[in-house]
C-alpha cells in the first residue's frame, strides 16, 4: 500500500476497534543486559564518550536487538510499533556528543520498524503500522533549571523546533505512518515539536497524521510545567491531531481520571499507554499483565479510549493481556463539542455564546501604564510581575502584555517578562494576550508561552499576502488572533467599513489559512467620543452596530476592543471616564461584544451611576442629541476634582441613613467594606440567632448582586469585591455562631463541599458551609476549581456522609454530571447534593440523577441545606427524602421529555487632629534600668517552655479550638493528644540534647515623638543628637466620635516639651541549629518530624519574645516590677505595654525592620539576618518595639490615603512609588489611577 492507502487503512481500523500500541522499549532493552561494547559496536569503538544507556544508538549498533523487540510486540498483538527514537534529538544526543547523528538515528530506526511491520503484515495479512516517536528531550522550554533565576532558559523554542524538524523529516523518509509527539511534560516543548513537524511537512512535501501524548506527572493532575489535562489539550489542538493521549509517569489506575478528562473535552480520538503501575523502591514496575489489563479494560468498557498500550515496565505479555481485555469493547465515539474559543494558561479558559463578558487586564502595558513602563525601564521585573498579580486579583481573566516603547528592547523585555510570569502560578494560570504592533515582538512572545495565547494584533494593513503569512504563523504557534478593522486603505471608521474589512478578513482566515472561526477575534476599532469634532459623534454607535452585524454575519467569531479609548477625551476626569466605560460596555455587550481590554479594578456599576451623569453619558455614547458633548461637559464639572467613581460613594454617605438591611445590601452591591462589620453587628444584635443575619439581609443582598451580574449591570471584578464584603461579614459572625454551640463539639455528619473544576465561585458554597457547621455538621471544604478525583478521594479519605457540589457558571453543570458518573463507576452510595446559581431542579433530574444510582438532591439555597442534610443522616428520614426526591425527579424528567464588585475617610491632617490624646503633664515616663543594647546568648530552652502558647501550634496542623480543651475534644481529641504527645516528646529532646540555640537582643533608648507620627531615637540621654527616626502610620478610616485615629507615636511623649521618654526594641530567634536536624529528618523521609520541629521552633521563638517582654516589664524597664501573671494571662496580654512588630497591623511597613536592625545591631549580636524582602532568617524569629505607656494598645492602621503615603515617603527619604510598593496592602486608593492618562 502507498502512504495514502496506509493512512486510510489505519483510520478505518480505528473506526472499527480499539487499536493496540506496543510496550516499553527501554524495559525490553534493559532485559538484554547489554554492555558498553554492544552500544559502541565497531563504528563507535573509539568514541570519546561513554555510550552505554544510549538506547537509540542500538538501531545502528545492535539492530538485531531492536528488531527482536519489535517482533515480540507484534507477535503479542500490537497493531502499532514505535520507532526507537525517544531520545533521537539534539539536546538528548548532546550528552553523548552525537548531535550530528539525529537524522541518521531517526532514519535508521524508522526503516527498521517499517521492515518489521511490513514483514508481519506479509506473513499474517494483518496490517501493522509504525509510529515515528518524537520524545520530549532532556530540556524544558518553559521552566528554568536554576531556582535562583526563574527567567533563565537552557533551551530555546527555535533550537527545539529545528531538531524536531530534522527528526520528523527522517522519520517520514524512513516510512513512519504517523508522528507521535510523546511523553510531553512541558507543553512549550510540544509546541516547538509541532512547529518543527509543520515545517517538515512543508519542506518535505508530505503530510502524515500526528498524535500527541502528554504526561501527567503526579496526583496533582498536571504536567511538570503545570498544565491541567484540558489546558494541555487546548494548547496543542491546533495541529489537529488524529489522536490525543497520555502516557508514562503514572500507572493505569492513577492515570484514569485524566484520560476521562481528555475523553470529555477532545473532539478527536483518545489514547492511553500508562506505566505498569508506579515504580517500587528499586525503580522497577510490579504491576502484572493481568492486573494492568483489568484496569485498562475498564477504560475501554467506559468508552474512554480508541488506542491503548504500555509505557515503562510493560512487556509483550502486558500488551497481549491488554489486547484481550479491550477486544470486546467498541472504540470511543468522538463527541461533538460546542464551538468555543478554547484558550489556556496553566488552566483552560474558553469563551462561547453563553459566557459573560471577559475582562482582559490592561496594566501590563508600557504604552498605557506609566508605572509599568518605569518598572520595565528600570529592570524591576519583580515589581512588574506584581502588577500582573494585581490584575489577576482584580478579576482579569486574560492578561494583555505590551512592550512597545521606543527606548526599550521590546523583544527582550517581552521574553524576560513572559519567562518570569511563567514561574508565577497565580498569573500563569490565565491565558496571555501578546500585544504589539511589531510582528517580531509578537513572535518572540509566542515562543515563550506554553498555553494557547491570543495575538493582538494583525490586519490587512500591509496587504493580503502579509496578512496570510502572519496568520499562518499564528496558527502554527497555536494562538487565537485579534484582527484590527484595518486594510490597505487605512483604519475603518464607519459601520460599513468595519463590517466589510472584518468579513474579508474572516473569509481569508477561514478559507485560505484554515483558522477555526472561534479563534478569530475582531477589534472594530473603539474611538474616542465627545471630542467636539462632529465626525466623531457617532463613533460609539459605529462600534456597537458594527459589533451587532459582525456577530450576526460571521459565525462563532468574537469581538473585542480597547475600552479606555472611548473616553480618551475626558482623560484626567476618572469619574466620567469610568462612567463612559460602564455605559459603553452596557450597550456593546448587548450588541455582542465578548471581551475587552479594561482596567479590571476600576469599573463603575452601570445601575449605580448618578442618573444625570448616566443620562449625559448615554446621550454621548449613543449620539442621541446634537449637544450631547456640551451637556456632558457641564455635568463633568462637578466630578473633575474626584479621582475615581469610588470617591463619589465616599462623599455621598446618604445610604448610611438607611435601615441596616438596606445598608448591608448597598455595601455588598458596591463592594464597600468600611462599615460592614459595624452593620453586621447591628443586625446581629437585632436577632436571636447570628445565623439569621446570614440567611436574611446578607443573602438578600447577595441575591441583588446576582441579579445585577446576570443582567450585565455588574461585572466580574465587582462581584469579587462583593464576595470580599460578604466574607468579612460572615467572618464577624462566625465566633458568635460558634458560641451558640456552647463549646460542644458534636457532629451530625461529615460533608465534603467543593466548587467543581472550572469554576471559581464560592460565595454560596461558603455560606452553606457556615450554615451546616453551625448546625453541627463537620464540613470539609475543598475550595474552588476542585477536580472530580480530588472530591471523591477526599470523600473516601474523610469518611464523608454527603458530598455537596457547587457551581455558578454553565460548564459546571457538565462537570457535575461527570462527578455523578464517576461516583457510579466507583460504586459509591453517598448522597450527592447539587447547588449553585446555575443549577436547577430540572437539570439535576434530567442530567445528573440518571448517571448515579445513589441519592441526588438539588438544594436551592443555604437555608434549605440543613434540613436536607439532617434528613439524609437520620435513618428514620433518609428513605423518605430519597424516595420523595426520586419521585419528583422522575416527574421532572417526564415533563422535560414532553417539552420542546475601603478607603480612608479622613485626610492625614484630620486624622492627626483626632489622635490618641494623653495628658503628658501628669505622666512621668519610667526610665529603663540601662540604656543601650544587651545580648542574651544561649537562653535556657527549659525556662521558655512555660511561656509557650500552644494553640497556634495546633492551628498550624489545622486543629481549631482552645488549648488544653482541644485535647478532650470528642472529634479531634485523640489526634490532637497524639500530636501533643509527639510534640512534647520532641520538645524534651530539643531541650535535653540542645538541638536549638535561643538568642536575643534587647535595647532601650531615649525617644520622643516628633511632628505627630514619628519617633525620634536619640544617641544618648542628652537628646541633642538623633540616631534613628521610626516613621509610623496613622489610621485614616473614620471612627466613632471619641474614638482616636491611632498611631504608635501617640504612646511616646512629644519632643520639645521637657518630657523624657524611651522606647525599647528586641529581636529574638530560637532557630539557630535547626537546619541539621531538619535535614536529618528529611533524609529519613520523616517529614512529619521535620514539620513538628519547625513548628516547635516557631513556638519557642514566640515564647522567648514573651519571656523577654516579661523581664522587660519587671526588671529591665521595671514599670511593672510587681507583675505576677500565669501563662494564660500572658497569652491574653493582661499586662501593661505592647511589643508591636514591623509588618504587622499597627506597623505594617516591613522596611522599618532595617531601622530596628541598625538600632540593635541584630545580625552581629545574635546572627539573625534580614533578606532583601525583610524576612528574618532563621525563620523561627520575632522582632519589634517595646512601648511602656499604660494607654499603649494594638490596633490596625488599615487603609491610608495618598496624602499620608506622600508624607511617609518624604519622612523616610524614599520615593512615593517605593512607599506604595511596601504599603500596597494598606493603600486606600489605586496608585495607578493618577499615573495613566
Amino acid at each position: 500500500m502507498n502512504r495514502q492507502q496506509q493512512t486510510e487503512a489505519l483510520f478505518a481500523a480505528l473506526d472499527q476497534r480499539i487499536l493496540l500500541l506496543d510496550g516499553a522499549m527501554g524495559t525490553m532493552i534493559q532485559a538484554y543486559g547489554l554492555g558498553e561494547d554492544d552500544y559502541r559496536g565497531t563504528r563507535f569503538a573509539d568514541w570519546n564518550h561513554d555510550l552505554k544507556g544510549n538506547n537509540d544508538l542500538l538501531s545502528l549498533t545492535r539492530p538485531d536487538v531492536i528488531r527482536e523487540i519489535h517482533n515480540a510486540f507484534l507477535e503479542a498483538g500490537a497493531d502499532i510499533i514505535e520507532t526507537n527514537t525517544f531520545n533521537s534529538n539534539a539536546p538528548s544526543m548532546a550528552d553523548y556528543g552525537m548531535e550530528e547523528l539525529v537524522a541518521e538515528l531517526n532514519l535508521a530506526a524508522a526503516r527498521l520498524a517499517r521492515e518489521c511491520a511490513d514483514a508481519h503484515t506479509a506473513r499474517t495479512g494483518e496490517p501493522r503500522y509504525v509510529a515515528g516517536a518524537l520524545g520530549p528531550t532532556n530540556r524544558t522550554a518553559s521552566i528554568s533549571p536554576d531556582v535562583n533565576d526563574p527567567g533563565f532558559r537552557n533551551i530555546t523554542f527555535d533550537q527545539l523546533a529545528a531538531t524536531y524538524e530534522v527528526a520528523a523529516l527522517a522519520l517520514i523518509e524512513g516510512g513512519a505512518d504517523f508522528l507521535l509527539i510523546e511523553t510531553i511534560f512541558d507543553t512549550l516543548n510540544a509546541k516547538a515539536a509541532i512547529m518543527g513537524v509543520r515545517r517538515a511537512f512543508r519542506s518535505g512535501g508530505v503530510d502524515v497524521p500526528v498524535m500527541i501524548s502528554g504526561t501527567i506527572t503526579d496526583a496533582s493532575g498536571r504536567t511538570l510545567s503545570g498544565q491541567t489535562a484540558e489546558a494541555f489539550w487546548n494548547s496543542v489542538r491546533h495541529v489537529q491531531p488524529f489522536m490525543i493521549g497520555l502516557n508514562c509517569a503514572l500507572g493505569a489506575d492513577e492515570l484514569r481520571p485524566y484520560i476521562a478528562e481528555l475523553a470529555r473535552v477532545a473532539d478527536t480520538r483518545v489514547g492511553a499507554y500508562p506505566n505498569a503501575g508506579l515504580p517500587n523502591e528499586f525503580g522497577e514496575y510490579d504491576e502484572s499483565p493481568a492486573h494492568m489489563a483489568g484496569i485498562v479494560g475498564e477504560f475501554a468498557e467506559s468508552g474512554l479510549v480508541n488506542l491503548v498500550g504500555g509505557c515503562c515496565g510493560t512487556t509483550p505479555e502486558h500488551i497481549r493481556a491488554i489486547g484481550d481485555a479491550v477486544a470486546p469493547h467498541a472504540p470511543r465515539v468522538i463527541p461533538e463539542v460546542p464551538v468555543r474559543c478554547r484558550l489556556s494558561g496553566l488552566e483552560p479558559f474558553s469563551i462561547g455564546t453563553d459566557d459573560l463578558f471577559v475582562n482582559v487586564g490592561e496594566r501590563c502595558n508600557v504604552t498605557g501604564s506609566a508605572i509599568f513602563r518605569r518598572l520595565i525601564e528600570a529592570d524591576d521585573y519583580a515589581a512588574a510581575v506584581a502588577v500582573a498579580r494585581q490584575q489577576v486579583d482584580n478579576g482579569a481573566q486574560i492578561i494583555d502584555i505590551n512592550m512597545d516603547e521606543g527606548m526599550l528592547d521590546s523583544e527582550k523585555a517581552m521574553v524576560t517578562f513572559l519567562n518570569l510570569i511563567a514561574a508565577e502560578p497565580d498569573v500563569a494560570r490565565l491565558p496571555i494576550m501578546i500585544d504589539s504592533s511589531k510582528w517580531s515582538v509578537i513572535e518572540a512572545g509566542l515562543k515563550c508561552v506554553q498555553g494557547k495565547a491570543i495575538v493582538n494584533s494583525i490586519s490587512l494593513k500591509e496587504g493580503e499576502d502579509a496578512f496570510i503569512e502572519q496568520a499562518q504563523l499564528c496558527l502554527d504557534y497555536g494562538a487565537a488572533v485579534i484582527i484590527m478593522a484595518f486594510d490597505e486603505q487605512g483604519q475603518a471608521d464607519t459601520i460599513e467599513r468595519k463590517v466589510e474589512i472584518c468579513k474579508r478578513s474572516y473569509a481569508v482566515l477561514v478559507d485560505k489559512v484554515g483558522f477555526e472561526p472561534a479563534d478569530i477575534i475582531f477589534d472594530p476599532n473603539i474611538f474616542a467620543v465627545a471630542t467636539g469634532i462632529e465626525e466623531h459623534a457617532n463613533y460609539g454607535v459605529d462600534f456597537i452596530e458594527a459589533t451587532r452585524q459582525i456577530k450576526a454575519s460571521l459565525p462563532h467569531a468574537l469581538v473585542s476592543g480597547g475600552v479606555s479609548n472611548v473616553s480618551f477625551s475626558f482623560r484626567g476626569n476618572n469619574v466620567v471616564r469610568e462612567a463612559i466605560h460602564s455605559v459603553f460596555l452596557y450597550h456593546a455587550i448587548r450588541a455582542g461584544m465578548d471581551m475587552g481590554i479594561v482596567n479590571a479594578g476600576q469599573l463603575a456599576i452601570y445601575e449605580d451611576l448618578p442618573e444625570a451623569l448616566r443620562e449625559a453619558v448615554e446621550d454621548v455614547v449613543l449620539n442621541r442629541r446634537s449637544d450631547a458633548t456640551e451637556k456632558l461637559l457641564e455635568v463633568a464639572e462637578q466630578y473633575k476634582d474626584q479621582k475615581s467613581g469610588a470617591a463619589v460613594k465616599k462623599q455621598d454617605l446618604s445610604w448610611r441613613e438607611l435601615e441596616v438591611a438596606k445598608r448591608l445590601e448597598y455595601a455588598l452591591v458596591n463592594g464597600i467594606d468600611e462599615y460592614v462589620v459595624d452593620d453586621t453587628e447591628e443586625a446581629r444584635q437585632g436577632t436571636d440567632r447570628p445565623l439569621d443575619v446570614i440567611e436574611g439581609p446578607l443573602m438578600a443582598g447577595m441575591n441583588v448582586v446576582g441579579d445585577l451580574f446576570g443582567a450585565g449591570k455588574m461585572f466580574l471584578p465587582q462581584v469579587v469585591k462583593s464576595a470580599r464584603v460578604m466574607k468579612k461579614a460572615v467572618g464577624h459572625l462566625v465566633p458568635f455562631i460558634e458560641e451558640q454551640k456552647e463549646g460542644v463539639r458534636s457532629t451530625n455528619g461529615k460533608i465534603v463541599l467543593a466548587t467543581v473544576k472550572g469554576d471559581v465561585h464560592d460565595i454560596g458554597k461558603n455560606i452553606v458551609g457556615v450554615v451546616l457547621q453551625c448546625n453541627n455538621f463537620e464540613v470539609i471544604d475543598l475550595g474552588v476549581m476542585v477536580s472530580c478525583e480530588r472530591i471523591l478521594e477526599a470523600a473516601k479519605k474523610e469518611g464523608a456522609n454527603i458530598i455537596g457540589l457547587s457551581g455558578l457558571i454553565t460548564p459546571s453543570l457538565d462537570e457535575m454530571v461527570h462527578v455523578a458518573s464517576e461516583m457510579q463507576r466507583l460504586s459509591m452510595e453517598l448522597p450527592l447534593l447539587i447547588g449553585g446559581a446555575t443549577t436547577s431542579p430540572a437539570h439535576t433530574a434530567v442530567k445528573i440523577e440518571p448517571r448515579y444510582e445513589g441519592p441526588v438532591i438539588y438544594v436551592k439555597d443555604a437555608s434549605r441545606s440543613v434540613g436536607v442534610a439532617q434528613a439524609l443522616v437520620e435513618p428514620d428520614t433518609r428513605d423518605e427524602i430519597v424516595a420523595r426526591t426520586r419521585k419528583d425527579n422522575a416527574r421532572r424528567r417526564e415533563q422535560h421529555a414532553g417539552k420542546k464588585r475601603l478607603a480612608p475617610q479622613l485626610s492625614l491632617s484630620q486624622a492627626r487632629q483626632r489622635k490618641h490624646e494623653i495628658d503628658w503633664s501628669s505622666y512621668v515616663a519610667p526610665a529603663p534600668t540601662f540604656l543601650g543594647n544587651r545580648v542574651f546568648d544561649d537562653i535556657d530552652l527549659g525556662e521558655l517552655r512555660d511561656y509557650i502558647d500552644w494553640m497556634p501550634f495546633f492551628n498550624a496542623w489545622e486543629f481549631h479550638g482552645k488549648f488544653p480543651q482541644i485535647l478532650e475534644d470528642d472529634t479531634v481529641g485523640e489526634a490532637a493528644t497524639s500530636l501533643f504527645e509527639d510534640a512534647t516528646a520532641m520538645l524534651d529532646r530539643i531541650i535535653d540534647e540542645k538541638w536549638l540555640t535561643a538568642r536575643g537582643v534587647i535595647g532601650f533608648h531615649p525617644a520622643n515623638t516628633h511632628e505627630h507620627d514619628d519617633v525620634l531615637v536619640y544617641r544618648d540621654d542628652e537628646r541633642d543628637a538623633i540616631a534613628h527616626r521610626l516613621v509610623q502610620l496613622r489610621q485614616q478610616r473614620a471612627k466613632a466620635e471619641g474614638q482616636p485615629q491611632s498611631c504608635l507615636a501617640d504612646f511616646v511623649a512629644p519632643a520639645g516639651q521637657g518630657h523624657a521618654d524611651y522606647i525599647g526594641a528586641f529581636a529574638v530567634t530560637a532557630g539557630i541549629g535547626i537546619e541539621e536536624h531538619v535535614e536529618r529528618f528529611e533524609k529519613a523521609h520523616d517529614d512529619y518530624s521535620a514539620i513538628v520541629l519547625k513548628a516547635l521552633a516557631d513556638r519557642l521563638a514566640e515564647a522567648l519574645a514573651e519571656y523577654l517582654h516579661e523581664r522587660t516589664r519587671r526588671e529591665f524597664w521595671a514599670y511593672a516590677s510587681d507583675e505576677d501573671l500565669d501563662n494564660s494571662a500572658r497569652i491574653a496580654e493582661a499586662y501593661r505595654g505592647i511589643r508591636p512588630a514591623p509588618g504587622y497591623p499597627a506597623c505594617p511597613d516591613h522596611t522599618e525592620k532595617a531601622t530596628l536592625w541598625e538600632l540593635l545591631d541584630v545580625e552581629s549580636a545574635i546572627g539573625l539576618r534580614l533578606t532583601d524582602s525583610y524576612a528574618m532568617y532563621p525563620t523561627a524569629a520575632v522582632s519589634g518595639f517595646y512601648y511602656a505607656h499604660p494607654d499603649a494598645r494594638y490596633f490596625a492602621v488599615g487603609k491610608i490615603d495618598r496624602d499620608q503615603v506622600a508624607s511617609y515617603a518624604e519622612r523616610k527619604g524614599i520615593s512615593v512609588e517605593e512607599a506604595e510598593r511596601w504599603l500596597a496592602p494598606n493603600l486606600g486608593y489605586d496608585p495607578r489611577a493618577a499615573e495613566v492618562a
